[in-house]
């Protein structure tokens, strides 16, 4: 049972889109999904004060909506190699500075990526999708 479950993981692994962090001569490899700093940059930016929520597309609405979360719901990323770009689109909390959260937001992602993977991030870009004015949410 273990060796068809890491079989599956395996072939899991070979379907999505994966980077070497790095290799180890006698230990392994190590590999991230893009999946993954996708989902640590929209969870690094939604801490952010005045974040009310990343915006996604209508697939990503209706997942929400079926109570399924998608974790990498206004996410883009690129990596290469060693290199990441990151595209993030967001929802604001009204009454906050977008030059100034979104600074905060940047930063924080940018220092999320790199401290948990160790690529090196070269740009976090941020398209505000929306402003939130409910003040109960």
């Amino acid at each position: 049972m273990w060796i068809q479950e890491e079989t599956e993981v395996s072939k899991e692994m070979e379907d999505r889109n994966t980077h070497i962090l790095y290799e180890k001569d006698k230990i392994g490899e190590v590999q991230i999904a893009d999946e993954v700093v996708a989902i640590i940059a929209g969870l690094a930016a939604t801490e952010v004060e005045g974040v009310d929520s990343m915006a996604g597309n209508i697939t990503n609405e209706l997942v929400g909506k079926l109570g399924m979360k998608n974790l990498s719901k206004g996410v883009k990323v690129t990596v290469t190699e060693e290199h990441v770009s990151v595209d993030l689109s967001l929802n604001m909390k009204y009454g906050y500075s977008i030059p100034a959260v979104s600074e905060k937001v940047q930063d924080k992602v940018k220092t999320a990526i790199e401290n948990m993977t160790g690529l090196t991030v070269l740009e976090v870009n941020i398209k505000i999708a929306g402003v939130n004015m409910d003040e109960n949410k």
